[in-house]
Order: structure tokens, then sequence, then C-alpha cells
């Protein structure tokens, strides 16, 4: 009786195990063909030209983003909205600024407040306004991708910059359909021979597979900060 019972219990524990995978790759599967293609453009605009340059202000600290150019998405890519003093560029990134195999590249609904310092500014900048150029003229995800081969391999993209980072600490922030806000952090642009012990146990550092395996070819190493941009405590994550 008693191996009677221990089997039926193992053979509940596999079903209800077999029916967590199924689920989970439903789930995964269901995602994957969420966003197949771009939407209408109207979604990715923020209609409110003030609401998108304070969300875009929200990505650093007043003291950075306060003196900052500030840009906006318009029709045809990203304009400047506020001229800024201290060579720091804040905008809202939109879903096709992310890696390339993203289930989420044509989330109309990501909204990603993000403050480049002055290398960033004009180094990792271009390759976010290339992206917007071709994702507005109707490219493909694989056309988007080609797209910036051919810019890098004709030199119309400039070289990374040493020093080259961003915030992303806005509380307002969507990053994607699961994270939802995440966290506030710092990113660091670096070459692919670069080792700062990513994802290692107990390290701060995580890597953000943005641009790793895309024709870009660098690291982003992410480090949480403990604070939103607002100066309110950022939650445990």
């Amino acid at each position: 009786m008693q191996q009677a019972a221990g089997r039926l219990k193992m053979c509940l524990t596999l079903s209800m195990l077999l029916a967590i995978a199924v689920a989970e790759g439903s789930s995964a599967q269901a995602l994957q063909h969420a966003y197949p293609s771009m939407a209408p453009l109207s979604q990715y605009l923020i209609g409110d030209r003030d609401a998108e340059v304070t969300l875009a202000r929200s990505a650093a600290p007043k003291a950075i983003s306060g003196e900052a150019t500030i840009l906006v998405l318009g029709p045809h890519g990203y304009v400047t909205a506020v001229q800024g003093s201290n060579g720091f560029v804040c905008m809202v990134d939109r879903s096709w600024s992310a890696q390339f195999d993203f289930p989420e590249f044509w989330n109309p609904k990501l909204r990603g407040p993000t403050c480049f310092n002055p290398q960033a500014a004009r180094s990792i900048l271009p390759i976010t306004r290339k992206r917007t150029e071709l994702a507005l003229a109707g490219q493909s995800k694989d056309q988007i991708m080609e797209g910036i081969k051919t810019a890098l391999v004709r030199k119309q993209l400039p070289p990374l910059e040493p020093g080259a980072m961003c915030y992303m600490m806005s509380k307002q922030a969507y990053l994607n359909d699961s994270a939802g806000h995440w966290m506030p952090h710092l990113m660091f642009y670096t070459p692919l021979e670069a080792s700062w012990g990513a994802d290692l146990p107990g390290s701060p550092v995580m890597l953000n597979p943005q641009f790793q395996a895309g024709p870009e070819k660098m690291n982003v190493f992410m480090i949480p900060a403990a604070k939103w941009s607002d100066g309110t405590p950022a939650p445990d994550m």
C-alpha cells in the first residue's frame, strides 16, 4: 500500500512539473509572438512634449539632468527639445534600442529614460539615433541590424569613447512587461574584452546583452543604485 501511494505521489509530482513546464513554455512562446512587428507609430510617440521632457529628466538626479540637453521622439527621429549646457543628453529610449533577439523589441509600451554622459552622448547616442531612424522608416528587425552593420563598416557611426556611461534611475521607467520599473541603475559601455566580474556570485555588476551579440560588439555593464533619481529609496531587488 505504501509503495503504491509512493508511486502515485511521484506520478502526481511529475505531472505537476510537466504542467508547469508546459505552462512556462506556452507563456514564453506567447510573449515571443506578442510583438512580432512594429506597432502604429502613434503608440511609440508621447503626445505631450513637456511630459516627455519631464520623463527624460527623471533618468538622472536634478544636478545632472537639470542642465542636460533633452531629446524627444518625433515622427522621423529624436529632436532637441531643450538645449543644455553640461554635455549630458537625456532622452526616453524606445524598445528598438534593446538587443535584437529581445522578444519585446517592438513593445510600444516600453519607456526607458536615459541620461548619457558627454562620452556616451558622442559615441552611444548616435547608435540609438540610427536604430530609431531605421525603425521609423519602416525597416524590419533584420533590416535594422543590417543597417547598423553597414553604418559601422562605412564608419558612419563613431567608435566607443572611453568612459562612456549613462544614468537610468527613473521611477517612471517601463523596461519590459515582466520587470516593469525594475530598479535604478547605471550603465557603463566597454570593449568586449573588458572583464568586470559581472554576474558572478556576490558581484553587484550585471551584464546587459544589449550590444554584446549585435553588430555594435561592446559590453554594457549595469550597477544598481540605492535610490531613484528623486532621492527616494529604491526597493531591495
